[in-house]
């Protein structure tokens, strides 16, 4: 196990209040709440931001990227786009100085828990989720058992979620708001919400097809959580092949777009609920 590194003098610090320290060559956020201290990594799990740099409000440091929440005092992810927790570390206050032994690798997990502890009935701080939210959990949990169920011959892991959602060829009438429907099949694979709800649709736009008369371009105007968003390829692949599937399109053009950046207000209430941010 690691040694205690001397961080910080105590005088450094007011309460409430936080700093970035070097503990063995890694940048950790120190904290000083209600006259203890605390040590966290300085690193947002969902794109890599300083959450020293964060507002602090009582046990809680938001990400000044997208606004993730973690808890001071175990780094756990509190709300999303953050759905792992960051590593926490010990502290001691000795001889007039603030101590810190670097923890070990592993993290709290977060609201990746949303799926899992609210088909439990809880929210990730342990309180019990409201009638509504268990509902729409419980509904989202049959979404994705329904999802795991396919042909005999074909196995899940070669079948996307919008493969699977989508199934038939679309009829409806290709507009603006039909193509926001088919892409309320593509679910972002962590979150476990679609990514209209979410708020990564910028724009949608319908021109007649040059090459196929009758037909429709559709280009879509799309964002994601961060610019290293993991999920990023997987969704830009549902995107298309959930619009693709309609009788009257004849291509999909996907357009990444990070101006404005996303933040949580873009999520509609179901997303919030869904999500058990309230």
């Amino acid at each position: 196990m690691a040694d205690f590194v001397r961080a910080a003098d105590i005088s450094e610090l007011v309460d409430p209040g936080k700093m970035l320290v070097d503990v063995d060559g890694e940048m950790v956020a120190l904290f000083l709440v209600d006259g203890t201290f605390y040590a966290i990594d300085d690193v947002c799990t969902h794109d890599g931001g300083p959450l020293v740099e964060g507002e602090l409000n009582g046990y809680k440091i938001a990400c000044p990227r997208h606004g993730a929440r973690f808890d001071i005092r175990t780094g756990a992810a509190l709300t999303m786009p953050a759905v792992r927790g960051t590593r926490a570390h010990d502290v001691k206050v000795e001889n007039g100085g603030v101590w810190v032994r670097l923890g070990s690798l592993g993290a709290t997990d977060g609201p990746m828990s949303h799926a899992t502890s609210a088909a439990n009935g809880f929210e990730a701080t342990g309180r019990p989720l409201p009638a509504a939210v268990l509902a729409t959990t419980a509904a989202q949990q049959t979404a994705l058992t329904a999802q795991e169920t396919v042909a005999p011959s074909t196995t899940v892991a070669s079948r996307t979620t919008a493969e699977i959602e989508v199934g038939s060829v679309s009829t409806a009438v290709l507009c603006e708001d039909s193509v926001r429907e088919l892409l309320k099949k593509v679910i972002d694979p962590e979150l476990f919400v679609n990514i209209v709800d979410l708020g990564l649709i910028y724009g949608v736009t319908l021109s007649p097809a040059v090459d196929l008369p009758g037909k429709q371009h559709v280009a879509i105007d799309m964002t994601m959580t961060s610019p290293a968003c993991p999920a990023g390829p997987q969704l830009i692949a549902d995107t298309r092949r959930s619009v693709g599937a309609h009788e009257d399109v004849s291509a999909v053009e996907v357009r990444i777009v990070m101006d404005p950046p996303w933040t949580p207000d873009r999520m509609t209430d179901a997303a919030r609920d869904s999500l058990g941010i309230f």
